[in-house]
């Protein structure tokens, strides 16, 4: 977990230039919507890669990355997916995608699994609503907690107390298992901006 905070592991200057476009995106879409851009809060995982992509889209938006509007929040991490597949290349995520799909709520050896990540994200749609209820809100993260994030919005759309379920890891639930194990249909590319409510 702590190689994604090294500066190393930064982002490459076209992953500075994806995040430039993402931002100038988001400035677009939220002055069509009306939303003024310097009200925007903005939640990253404080890996690297996601805090410089946060200070990015900030800076933008010209919102102060050092106040309390930008705030790094360690539950967005990335998800752990053990020794067996830290520092690998992503074409081994397949074989944990397999292992998702089968049961959310098994975990590759050492690891996190689908059940684990959305429950700490569960606390991070709580507080966050709590926090700024009303206000627009961007999430930055990373790959399988985005993912696994839009299938706990999904559930909760459909289910009002899908996300005490989740947050709960009721796996007796029949919800939860048949929405997380999905969450590979909402697949994301590189920088993507998406709105989810």
């Amino acid at each position: 977990q702590e190689n994604g905070t090294k500066p190393e592991f930064g982002l490459a200057p076209q992953g500075v230039e994806q995040a430039r476009s993402a931002g100038e995106s988001l400035r677009k879409e939220l002055e069509e919507m009306g939303v003024p851009v310097d009200s925007v809060k903005i939640r990253y995982s404080p890996f690297s890669r996601t805090t410089e992509t946060a200070r990015v889209v900030a800076g933008v938006l010209g919102v102060p990355f050092e106040g309390p509007s930008c705030k790094a929040t360690v539950e967005l991490r990335e998800r752990y997916f053990g020794p067996s597949y830290e520092l690998l290349s992503h074409e081994k995520y397949a074989e944990v995608w397999a292992i998702d799909e089968a049961d959310p709520f098994l975990a590759p050896e050492g690891g996190e699994s689908v059940a684990d990540v959305a429950s700490r994200l569960a606390g991070v749609l709580f507080s966050t609503d709590v926090e700024f209820h009303g206000s627009a809100v961007l999430i930055v993260s990373h790959g399988d907690p985005l993912q696994i994030f839009q299938a706990v919005l999904s559930g909760a759309k459909e289910n009002p107390s899908f996300l005490d379920e989740v947050a709960g890891l009721k796996k007796e639930s029949l919800v939860v298992p048949s929405v997380l194990s999905q969450h590979r249909k909402f697949a994301l590319n590189t920088a993507e901006l998406r709105q989810v409510v």
